[in-house]
Parts: structure tokens; sequence; C-alpha cells
């Protein structure tokens, strides 16, 4: 894979496994255009089908998205080895086209301590008030407090209740056992609409953070019914001491330029890919530094203790709408431990690290780390695409 100098040059280390079988679909920003496209990715180029939807927050809504990108038509803007190509800042030709995050309007959500051992983590961070010195000694002490494995535990469940019980009559409740194994999931809003990264680009961390990593996740694609319409792969980035000192603290840990990366692609339902395929999905993460240093993990769906559909339920319905749609990131059972630099310090991130996320079916997600004040910025907001698009008279 590559190192912090060298990016991908081409599709096959961003596509699926079965490369262009299924019904991929992205964003491009096109020069020639003045602005982001909406995209098909297919054997045969990259299609802008921006005059048939001109967001993909359009396309979503369509009562079959997959069906109806299918069918799309228009200008192929060209190979997408090429746009992957061009993709990363550095080396960007600005009169060519080149990758986006593949999500617009769509509000971006995330749910959190999905996983039992993410949420252990959570509870580790919250008793260490974010000293990674403390950590260690404390997450020895929760595992010989609970014992044994929390994987079968339903939220919400009798022996969940029981559980909860059992720990505050301990003293060992934490408000992350409350969302963990409790009725109601911790969902909040991740990033502003508009704001996500894609591939082939930096993520950003706060230059403040000593102690963070990087939260390989399935994103789903909600349409504004309730309706689970594809999926992506994320990245959470997430401040470990911040949210560690303070739960209240949870937007400066999770919402800072660059933070939030979605991608390569949206692959949407269709005969090749659906729920139960996603359901099980194999998520891994590989983390390369300048320093030789190396990371590998895997983050298995199956072992979340909400279905996916769950959890759409708990962000979408009577109680709430959202009529544009949104991309919920799941959550993520990797929670890296392991030293890094001092003796039990844990992990956290270095300067230019390369994360790859990916799973079979949604090909791979690559980005490199930069504080988030030196990251790409955030100038093109929800104005400005509208005025892009009635440029353009796309807008009906």
């Amino acid at each position: 894979m590559s190192t912090t100098t060298s990016w991908p040059t081409d599709a096959a280390e961003l596509l699926p496994d079965d490369g262009y079988a299924g019904t991929l679909v992205g964003r491009a920003w096109v020069p020639d255009a003045g602005g982001p496209c909406v995209v098909g990715i297919r054997e045969d180029g990259v299609i802008d089908v921006t005059a048939s939807f001109p967001t993909m927050r359009a396309l979503t809504e369509t009562p079959d998205p997959a069906a109806a990108a299918a069918a799309a038509t228009g200008p192929v803007l060209g190979a997408l080895d090429d746009l992957v190509a061009n993709t990363p800042p550095e080396r960007r030709d600005p009169a060519r086209p080149w990758l986006l995050s593949p999500i617009d309007l769509h509000v971006v959500k995330a749910a959190g301590v999905t996983f039992p051992v993410s949420m252990l983590e959570r509870v580790i961070e919250e008793r260490a008030r974010g000293d990674q010195d403390a950590a260690g000694a404390i997450r020895a002490e929760i595992h010989a407090v609970l014992g044994g494995s929390l994987d079968s535990l339903r939220p919400g469940s009798p022996e969940a209740v029981d559980l909860k019980v059992f720990l505050v009559d301990r003293g060992w409740w934490s408000q992350y056992l409350e969302v963990g194994i409790g009725p109601d999931a911790e969902v909040f809003t991740k990033a502003p609409v508009l704001s996500t990264v894609g591939a082939c680009v930096d993520v950003g961390v706060l230059s403040t953070s000593a102690w963070n990593n990087p939260e390989p996740e399935i994103v789903l694609v909600v349409a504004s019914d309730g309706r689970i319409v594809g999926a992506s792969l994320g990245n959470d980035v997430n401040l470990r001491d911040v949210e560690g000192r303070s739960a209240l603290l949870l937007g400066k840990a999770k919402d800072n330029n660059a933070s939030a990366a979605v991608g390569p692609f949206v692959r949407l339902f269709d005969a090749t890919y659906d729920l139960d395929a996603l359901r099980r999905s194999v998520v891994t993460l590989s983390v390369a530094g300048d320093d030789g240093y190396r990371l590998d993990g895997a983050s298995e769906l199956a072992r979340i203790s909400r279905d996916p559909a769950e959890l759409v339920a708990q962000v979408v319905g009577a109680h709430h709408r959202y009529p544009d749609g949104f991309a919920l990131y799941l959550g993520t059972m990797f929670a890296p431990v392991d030293d890094r630099d001092e003796p039990g310090r844990g992990f956290t991130h270095h300067d230019g690290d390369v994360v790859r996320i990916a799973e079979p079916r949604l090909g791979a997600l690559v980005n490199r780390v930069r504080s988030s004040e030196s990251a790409e910025g955030w100038t093109f907001g929800i104005d400005d695409l509208y005025r892009s698009l009635a440029r353009r008279g796309l807008l009906g």
C-alpha cells in the first residue's frame, strides 16, 4: 500500500473486489462545469449524470435509485484511473476532474457505542478523564469487574437491565454503558452538510489532541422515508482525549475540518448487493506511518449490538424527519490500544499516517492524516452548490 508520499494511482486500489459489477455512484468536481457533478462509476468510464440528478440527494430519493442510476446517461468525464490520479491536492491539475465525497445534501449522522469493545473503551476514556497514561490500569480493572464477553448482550434486554443493576451497585455505571446496553442508541450529528471529504485526500485531527484514532465504519445512505438505499465506507475521526474529558465535548472531539471521511463511492442496493450482504460486512483497517509503524485491524458488522435497520428506525420516523435523507455511520468495534510510542500510552495518530479502510463489496477509502488546521479547508457550502446548479440551469 502507499506511503505518505504515494497515493493510489489507479481505480483497482479503490474499487470493490467485484469491480464494476455493482451500481456505484459518486461525485466529482468538474472544472468545465464549474462545480460538483453526480457521476456513475462504470467500466467504460465515469459518467456525468447531473442532467438527470443535480444532487446525490435527488438520486437517492427516487423509488429505485440503483435502477435510476443505471438508466442515466451523460458525457464521459474520463476513466476512473484518471480521476483517482488527479484527486490528491498536491498533484491535482485544477483543469481536470477529481473525486469528491459521494454525498452532498444528506445530513451526516453517526451512531456511537454500537459494539461492546468500543463501549468499554468509551468507559475507559471517561474514567481516565482523557489521561492517556491512566487508561491501561483502568482497562484492566474494568475487564476484571465485567469479565467474559458482552458480544451476545442485546441492548434493552432483561439481561442488559440486570447488568445495569450490577454495575450501579458497584459504582461502575457510565453514560457510555447507558447507550451501549440501554434501550436508546447514541446518535449524533457528525458533521455539517457538504463538509465530508472523500478518498485520496487528507483527514484532519486537531493539532492540540494527543490521543486520537481512526474509526473505520460502514456508512448507510438513507432516503427521507427511511429506506436504506446504499452504503459507503467512513472514517469517523475521533479525539479520545477531548471526549474523555467530558462527553459534552463530543462536538469538539468529532466535528473539525476534514474530520469526516466518506467514500470512495456509494454502492446502491441492487441484485448484487443488499442489506443482508451489508450485515455480513467485515471492515478492515490499516495505518501506515512515516516512522515505519504499522497497525492492522478488523471490524465484523455481525458483532454490532443493534441491527442497522434498528439504528435507522431510531433516527428517522414520526419523531424526526429528514427531508433530504441522511448518511449514518454505524460505529466500530475497533479501538486501538496497542502502544505506539511510550509503554502504556496506547495508540495515537502521527502526522502523515496513511489510513486505509476497506470492505470487499464497498472498496477502499484511503486518506492521509494531517492536522485539521493544515488540511484542505472546507469552503464550498449549500449556497455555493445551489448557485452552481442555477448557473448550469439544473434547478427545475
